[in-house]
């Protein structure tokens, strides 16, 4: 462990530990299977781990800034046990990421992240479970027919519903496709940065094959070492993968060729630092797959939620009228992206601050661009639970869309 600790990007989840509001710490690239878990109390600390402060300095920050009072040996054996869980950015973490990214290089295949977790690792349970909420959402309607489709990635226990709703009306799109850009929120990538991988991804029920030709020719265009300076990400990221199991299950076990593109974090577009029309990175990305994929069956999905808000996420409890706002500010988004207006989506969001958390701002935003006019219909729409109390939630759509004619 370093003298100057440095905290790398962790999960952060709130949670009740032996009776008092405490926070459970995680490495989001799973270098390491331990978790901390640390009183609700210290988390300025987390921020204050930056590298920039000792140990004595970490303790009198904590104490003159937050009036927080951490013993020196206790905060000693939490920076321990940080350093043990690989959370602190130093040679330990750098060596383990290497070793990871090695690993993930040279097996078949990206294996499924959630795969026993949000859903059944067998692959007949799966699709007996995928199945039970197709049935369960009734008559498709009409067949849909389009080239994007936005889909959420929430996990399958509270979004299946919706799921089937989707996918149900796109599955005739998906069957047609021969090829599939899969477009996923990087929960924790870097401001503007599009990760690409060559891995193929897998699922309980097949392979889908990353189309390399396409993948190269995007690193060419984004530059090879910024595409796969995140390639870890995909490794454990949820985001694409979930759409990838209902990808495959419509398509009935045919597999397809797709480009996994996970989109890194909008912030500093939000801060008004730059602004994402005149992004270089985004307009490469639309230019090469639009050259690169012309004269193909192209389906363009973006796994993408909506807004959250509650405890959960760090904010306010949701009451009645903070609910209606948050319906309300979500049925603006999803009137611009059924309008095909990519900028008008990404300024709906900037003009609230996004103090809604939109997820799904990056990869709903980069779809709208590579598609160019488009108009959409709303299939779906729902509020998740995000707590026990029912005052935190996430929002999540279902939209496909079509070309202007």
């Amino acid at each position: 462990m370093g003298q100057l600790p440095k905290l790398r990007p962790v999960e952060a989840h709130p949670l009740l530990h032996e009776g008092r509001p405490s926070i459970l710490l995680r490495d989001p690239l799973r270098l390491s299977a331990e978790s901390i878990v640390i009183p609700q109390q210290w988390a300025p600390l987390l921020a204050l781990c930056d590298g920039t402060r000792d140990a004595r300095g970490l303790s009198a920050s904590l104490a003159v800034r937050f009036g927080v009072q951490v013993p020196p040996d206790l905060l000693s054996r939490l920076l321990a046990a940080l350093d043990q869980a690989l959370l602190l950015d130093n040679e330990r973490s750098a060596q383990a990421q290497a070793q990871a990214l090695t690993a993930y290089r040279q097996a078949p295949c990206r294996s499924p992240a959630m795969a026993g977790q949000s859903y059944p690792a067998d692959a007949r349970a799966l699709r007996a479970l995928l199945d039970g909420y197709l049935a369960a959402a009734g008559e498709a309607g009409p067949a849909a027919t389009g080239c994007g489709l936005v889909s959420p990635h929430i996990d399958y226990a509270r979004g299946g519903p919706l799921y089937a709703r989707v996918w149900q009306r796109a599955a005739g799109v998906a069957r047609a496709s021969d090829l599939v850009v899969l477009l996923g929120t990087d929960h924790y990538g870097a401001d503007g940065r599009l990760t690409l991988t060559r891995q193929h991804y897998s699922t309980p029920l097949g392979v889908l094959p990353t189309a390399q030709e396409v993948v190269d020719a995007l690193a060419q265009a984004l530059g090879e070492e910024e595409s796969f300076a995140g390639e870890l990400h995909h490794r454990s990221e949820h985001s694409i993968e979930l759409s990838a199991v209902w990808l495959q299950h419509v398509r009935q076990g045919q597999p397809c060729p797709v480009v996994p593109i996970l989109c890194g974090s909008f912030d500093h577009f939000v801060r008004g630092e730059a602004e994402p029309g005149q992004d270089p990175a985004m307009r490469a990305l639309a230019d090469t797959l639009r050259r690169t994929t012309a004269g193909r069956q192209v389906l363009v999905v973006a796994s993408a939620d909506l807004s959250h808000v509650g405890p959960a996420f760090g904010g306010a409890p949701l009451n009645l009228m903070g609910r209606a706002r948050v319906k309300a500010a979500d049925e603006e988004l999803i009137a611009r992206i059924c309008a095909g207006d990519a900028e008008g989506f990404f300024a709906a969001v900037r003009r609230a601050g996004d103090r809604y958390s939109v997820c799904g701002l990056p990869p709903i935003y980069a779809a709208l661009r590579i598609l160019g006019p488009v108009q959409g219909e709303a299939l779906a729409y729902d509020r998740c639970p995000a707590d026990e109390n029912g005052t935190s939630t996430v929002s999540v759509c279902g939209i496909i869309l079509k070309r202007e004619t």
